[in-house]
């Protein structure tokens, strides 16, 4: 596994973003584990959550893009501190672009927030975590009413592995359904595999009860494709 990707994991139980324990899903499953990307809250935190993404859409998608799409609410601020990682990282101007929950009729009027998005555009959506790919369903149609667009692909940060409305993951079934790729930083696998008996900050975050959870959660949610 890349150096930056197992400093990502560690990142996200240090911000106490990816959680284990008990947990009830939207989907009202039991989890073993949580994740919430509204918990990156500081500069330095949201620095180095732009420079992570940056590294991960460059290696799936190289730098032959021109617009990074964050759907409304989270994707704002993914989308924002993403394309200055870019741009930091790989010298490369990235226009960011986000949608509006509410189209706007006054002032910069209209239902988009940031760049305009144009003919012959190259866009990449990013998104922290997706179970279901009903915020894609919301912007896929709003990133197509722009005009003859590309889209490159989606990147998130963590693939939960769990079946989506069907057998497969929820990034299997946008990339089948939409005709484009689907990525994360890391997937559970990994997440598991970097943490399982190993302590962050003096305690073990995955110990053998936590990796029992979690092997029954996939027992019962796995996805087809993740097994």
């Amino acid at each position: 596994m890349e150096q930056y990707k197992q400093e990502f994991i560690e990142f996200m139980v240090d911000s106490d973003v990816l959680r284990f324990g008990e947990f009830t899903l939207k989907s009202g499953r039991k989890s073993p584990f949580f994740m919430n990307a509204g918990l990156y809250v500081t500069g330095q935190q949201l620095t180095k959550l732009g420079e992570y993404y940056a590294k991960a859409i460059h290696d799936n998608y190289g730098d032959d893009f021109d617009v990074l799409f964050g759907p409304a609410y989270k994707g704002i601020p993914l989308s924002v501190a993403t394309v200055m990682a870019f741009h930091k990282l790989y010298g490369k101007e990235i226009r960011y672009c986000s949608n509006r929950k509410e189209a706007k009729d006054h002032g910069d009027a209209g239902i988009l927030l940031g760049s305009p998005i144009k003919d012959g555009d190259k866009v990449v959506i990013i998104e922290d975590v997706t179970t279901s790919g009903k915020s894609i369903e919301e912007t896929f149609p709003i990133i197509q009413a722009q005009g003859d667009v590309e889209i490159k692909g989606l990147m998130v940060s963590l693939n939960r592995m769990e079946r989506g409305k069907g057998e497969k993951s929820a990034l299997v079934e946008i990339q089948e359904k939409y005709g484009f790729p689907a990525n994360a930083i890391v997937s559970m696998a990994d997440v598991v595999e970097h943490l399982y008996n190993k302590e962050v900050n003096g305690k073990v975050v995955i110990d053998d009860k936590i990796k029992a959870a979690i092997d029954e959660y996939y027992k019962q949610y796995g996805a087809s494709d993740c097994q």
